[in-house]
């Protein structure tokens, strides 16, 4: 009998030794072995683990009786706050799948999303109800609307047709949810916005959220009962997977409904925050905060930043509040954190322009996924580790989405050749780690959220007065890119200054997404009549 026979004999995974992976086991474990631990922070409201997973299970209650079930969409529109956390464990207890939505997005592109997302309930913040609306307005959609009522806020004229708060008192704290039947099964839903400008839907499973979860915890150096101030918003990546991962080692969320340096800092003191992530525009935040507001605490936090990296100014402004930065690197596609510059205790002695050199580069694969590298977009041969050739950054492992919804053929391209395709290039260093170099989708990442330039192009073509626009990034302090438009007029048109095609694109998008800058002049074409977005690079690059 070959050795493959003699083990695979009577040995299938059966009830005892085979079960799916998914990050409800965190919570269910947290509330078994650290009860009166703090697990959730807002304002003067305190949970603890026992109380936490209570409160998620009525909620998994209180879907079920408005008929919520496997494979059902609920929505919520909300900043970081309880019920986001809440909705992470007890949409998917249902086998139901959480989307939580970007609170920076328009009604327009909401309204996409709940009709795209087929959203059967809709979860709605006090503070982004006028927006719920003006979206529910525009879709033919028509989901049960939950209110949620927020202390910090304050109370607003609801919308729906019940009250969060309501339903929670009267739900069943040992209501027995079903779980999951598959680690395949999907367990939340992200929408990205594509270089067409029209969000994709990516679908994430509960395997890789508990594998981008665990590998978290290495990733980002958390110790044990972390404390984790929510900076980076939870809508983002599900959080990068960190709704579950500080729970899976009975950490306290600390929640934050938007950054502000003053009550950054405050609460880093006040609650001996450990961790924080998010995009540079945080760390610009606290090291320009107002005389007097920034300072040094007693001990190190350390802050996961994910888009550009900080420069060497930064990064030493930074450091002396008592940060430790780390650079990650991911996509919606991959659960977020993908890949990261995994730390060398020598390169701590190197000058501090050194320094910021290695930590700008994207690094090496995390736990959770299998490679990340660089290799020919065409042929998929790797590319010499020489730091100088171009490649696509390519990724595969369990942390990369199941695919985008609705969408096979855009699924079907990502993953070609067994890989997917990030669409940014880069080069690989001599020791392995990935730099990357540009974007080959020309998309502007702007206080880490995503903008399609070619959106951007399309609502400045709307404008009567312009003949032609090009979009591309622009270097910014504060938010790391911006979108700069370069744009030619209509011969005869009527004059526009910069201002005014600035207010109309603000009128059309979402407010981030408008140029901060625009300059008039004819567009570089090659011979096919392909705007040369580089030249135009080129020229922003040379203007003081």
């Amino acid at each position: 009998m070959s050795a493959v026979g003699l083990y695979d004999l009577d040995l299938d995974p059966c009830a005892a030794n085979h079960r799916p992976l998914t990050p409800l086991t965190f919570l269910t474990r947290a509330a078994r072995v650290y009860p009166d631990q703090t697990a959730v922070v807002h304002g003067s409201q305190r949970w603890s683990y026992a109380e936490f997973r209570d409160r998620c299970v009525r909620l998994a209650h209180v879907l079920a009786q408005l008929g919520i079930g496997r494979g059902d969409t609920v929505t919520i529109l909300a900043p970081n706050s309880p019920p986001v956390l809440e909705a992470h464990y007890a949409v998917p207890m249902l086998g139901a799948v959480l989307n939580a939505l970007n609170t920076r997005l328009d009604a327009a592109a909401i309204g996409f999303i709940l009709e795209h997302a087929e959203t059967k309930v809709l979860l709605v913040d006090p503070e982004l109800a006028p927006l719920a609306r003006s979206a529910l307005s525009r879709s033919s959609r028509r989901p049960i609307v939950i209110d949620i009522e927020d202390a910090v806020f304050g109370p607003v004229e609801p919308i729906g047709q019940y009250s969060y708060d309501a339903l929670m008192a009267a739900a069943d704290p040992n209501f027995a949810w079903p779980g999951v039947a598959d680690e395949w099964d999907a367990i939340a839903l992200n929408y990205t916005s594509g270089t067409t400008g029209n969000p994709k839907g990516v679908v994430y499973h509960h395997r890789g959220a508990y594998l981008t979860a665990m590998a978290n915890h290495l990733t980002f150096c958390f110790s044990p009962l972390p404390v984790y101030l929510w900076t980076l918003p939870m809508f983002h990546c599900n959080g990068w997977c960190n709704t579950w991962a500080i729970t899976a080692l009975s950490g306290t969320h600390v929640c934050l409904r938007k950054p502000d340096p003053a009550e950054i800092f405050r609460l880093i003191d006040a609650h001996k925050v450990t961790h924080m992530s998010g995009a540079p525009i945080v760390l610009n935040m606290l090291i320009n905060a107002a005389d007097g507001v920034a300072r040094r605490s007693t001990h190190t936090v350390e802050y996961t930043v994910g888009g550009a990296a900080p420069p060497a100014s930064l990064l030493e402004r930074i450091e002396a509040l008592g940060f430790n930065v780390l650079h990650g690197y991911g996509l919606t596609e991959t659960y977020g954190p993908c890949g990261a510059c995994d730390w060398h205790a020598d390169w701590q002695a190197l000058p501090l322009e050194e320094r910021a050199r290695k930590k700008a580069r994207q690094g090496v694969p995390t736990l959770a996924c299998e490679d990340m590298t660089v290799l020919d977009p065409t042929t998929l041969a790797p590319v010499p580790a020489d730091g100088e050739t171009l490649g696509e950054v390519m990724i595969r492992g369990s942390s990369v989405m199941k695919g985008y919804l609705k969408n096979p053929s855009a699924t079907q391209a990502a993953f070609a050749g067994g890989w997917f395709h990030s669409g940014d290039l880069a080069v690989l260093h001599a020791d392995g780690y990935v730099e990357i170099r540009d974007r080959s989708k020309d998309i502007i990442i702007s206080g880490g959220e995503n903008i399609s330039s070619l959106e951007v192009e399309g609502a400045l073509y709307r404008h009567p007065a312009v003949l032609e626009a090009a979009v591309v990034a622009k270097a910014d302090e504060t938010w790391g890119e911006v979108p700069c438009a370069f744009v030619t007029l209509k011969p005869g048109a009527e004059p526009t200054v910069e201002a005014d095609l600035i207010a109309w694109c603000r009128d059309q998008l979402a407010h981030f997404k408008a140029p901060k800058q625009v300059i008039f002049r004819e567009l570089p074409k090659t011979s096919t009549g392909k705007v040369q977005k580089h030249v135009l690079r080129a020229d922003l690059s040379a203007r003081p």
